[in-house]
Order: C-alpha cells, then structure tokens, then sequence
C-alpha cells in the first residue's frame, strides 16, 4: 500500500484524536463502521459528511503497509468492517478467505468504475473488491542534477555517474519488480533463475546507492540532498508541486501500475454500513474531492471527467496508453516462491 501524501506530525495527531476511538480496538455497536485504511488516504471532511448524511459514527484506524493490515486481520484482534488493500493483497485475502462478497445491489455507484477497472486479474468480476485509487511509480528525479535522458530507462539506476545520490525504495516487490523488469521479466515470475538474477543486479548496484529508504527519502528529494528516487505517482505530483526543480519518469521498459480497493472482512460486524460508505465514496461529487485531496488517479468515470483539463492531461497522474500497456499489476504469489522473494531480498540487505 501507498502512503499518499506528505503529511506533518501536527496533521496525524490531530486525525488521531479526532477519528479514532481507542488504540488498537474497533468499537462494536450497530451504528459504528470501522474502517481500517492507509494513513492520510481519504478527504477526512469525507467521513463527517457520510456521519452527518447517515447518523453513522465512523472509527477510522490506519496503517502503513498491507503486510500490516493483513497481520492485523489474521490475528482476528479486531474487527473491521472495511480496509483498503492493494491489488495482490486483495488476492491474498479472498484465497484466504478473509473478505465477503459485495452486495451490488446496495453498490449503484458502482457504474461509474471505469471499464478497465473492472474485472482484474487479482479479483475476477470485482466480486470481493471495489476500485478506490490507482497510479504508477517511477523516478523522481532533480532536474539541475540528472540528465533528462538518463531516465528514460531503469538502467539510469545502475549509472555510476550518479553514485551515491540514488535512492530505492525499501519494499521487496517493488525494487525486487524494478530489476526485474529492467531485465525483461515479469514482476510475478515465478522463475527462480530470474529472481536470482534480479538479485545479483540489484547486490552489484549496492555500491551506487544512497540508501533504501521509505517516505523518509521524499524529504530528502525534496532538499536535493538526493538526485532521484523511486516515488509513486501521486506522491511525485505533491513533491513536484512543492519544489520545481524536480521531475517524474516513467523508464520506457514498464513499470506497476497498481490499484487500491475496498474491501469488506468477512469478521466485520457491519456489511450494510460498509456497503453504503463505498456506495457514497463511488458518488461522482464525493469520488472528486477526494482525488482531489489525495492526489492520485481516479478509476471513477464521473469524477474523472470533472477533472480539471490540466489533471487529465498530466501524464504523472494519467499515463498515456503507450505507458499503460508497458504496466504490470502485482499478483499475489504462491508461499514457496515469496520465500524466494524474501531470501533474495534478506541477501540483499545483508551485503
């Protein structure tokens, strides 16, 4: 999952007194809807809008990755009536039988989902999911510091020009997926000759690196302390925004495109509420200011075409087709080959 946007100490604070009730623990009643999402990932004046409409009082909780929230579910130590996986997770948590069906019938909002968005590989016919987000990561670069051209591929991660000015990301599937790509691989290979190749890649590029960093390393591109780094989308449109000198490349080999959902567990206590809150998140007005707040892509057809001209033509927040079809989106792998995935990247780390 996605850390959306840069947000102070002063802003979490205030959220966490303001949303959550309890540390840890989801109120029970047949008027509260607990939601379990990423940190700063939905318009809060959203959730006093939907309390106000519906008499619902919402807890909001929130988490950092999806590994995280997944450990929190399977624990079984709460029970939430809605989180927000991304994509390979959504698949994880339907083969583990961990979220209920959706009731579309209490959904109509759901005819402004993008066609495209429909039907994904990692929840056929969206049966367990609704789309909530999408976007890309690529290279956040600085622009009186690299060369435009250089990052036209991945390989400009490799180039000893920039050594020691390189950040990468801190998360297995998306650096192990970067090196992969750039070698021409899936980024779900199963192949234990290609995972091992993307790791001896990644142990000779070791050297170059500044660090691997988390949502530590925007600051740092924000300063120009560092030339480039691996940002998502929506998070390259906040930087660029706060500082001019800096750049967003999508590398011509590929890249992720991922997607955020809404899911309902099936240990939640309150199916009807969450319905309804993913019923009034889908309204075209709602589905606009909260893309608007957080910045990255809408796979809402309604709210999207409210856009601004100049968002719908940014090709940061939407890509043309040529980057499109380059974009793969992670799949939820089997247990063995993860343990590949995890040993490569525990030797990366080591070295």
């Amino acid at each position: 999952m996605k850390l959306k946007k840069i947000i102070s100490l002063a802003l979490t604070l205030m959220m966490s007194s303001t949303l959550l009730v309890g540390c840890g623990q989801s109120k029970k009643s047949a008027e509260v809807l607990n939601i379990y999402n990423v940190g700063d990932y939905i318009d809060e004046d959203l959730i006093t809008k939907f309390e106000e409409e519906t008499g619902i009082t919402v807890v909001y909780e929130t988490y950092d990755t999806n590994e995280s929230m997944y450990q929190k579910l399977k624990s079984g130590s709460t029970k939430y009536d809605l989180v927000f996986p991304s994509d390979y997770m959504v698949e994880k948590l339907i083969a583990e039988d961990m979220v209920a069906p959706i009731d579309y019938s209490k959904i109509p909002n759901y005819k402004y989902i993008m066609e495209d968005y429909r039907d994904p590989a990692y929840d056929p016919g969206n049966k367990y999911s609704v789309p909530y987000m999408w976007g890309t990561f690529g290279i956040l670069y600085n622009k009186t510091m690299v060369d435009e051209k250089d990052v036209k591929s991945w390989d400009v991660l490799w180039n000893p020009k920039y050594k020691g000015e390189i950040q990468m990301l801190d998360s297995v599937r998306d650096t192990m997926g970067i090196s992969l790509i750039r070698l021409g691989h899936s980024i779900n290979t199963q192949k234990t000759s290609e995972i091992e190749a993307a790791k001896n890649e990644l142990i000779k590029q070791l050297p170059l690196v500044q660090a691997y960093v988390n949502d530590d390393g925007k600051d740092r591109l924000l300063v120009g302390d560092a030339a480039m780094g691996i940002v998502y989308n929506g998070d390259a449109l906040v930087l660029m925004d706060e500082n001019e000198d800096l750049a967003y490349s999508v590398p011509e080999e590929g890249t992720n495109r991922w997607i955020d959902a809404m899911c309902i567990p099936k240990t939640g206590e309150n199916k009807d509420y969450a319905e309804a809150f993913i019923n009034f998140i889908l309204e075209p007005e709602n589905a606009l200011q909260n893309v608007e707040y957080i910045e990255y892509s809408t796979p809402n057809q309604a709210a999207y075409d409210m856009l601004d001209e100049e968002v719908k033509n940014n090709p940061t927040a939407y890509p043309d087709k040529k980057v499109l079809d380059k974009s793969d989106v992670f799949l939820n792998l089997p247990k063995d080959v993860l343990k590949v995935y995890e040993d490569a990247w525990t030797e990366i780390k080591s070295q």
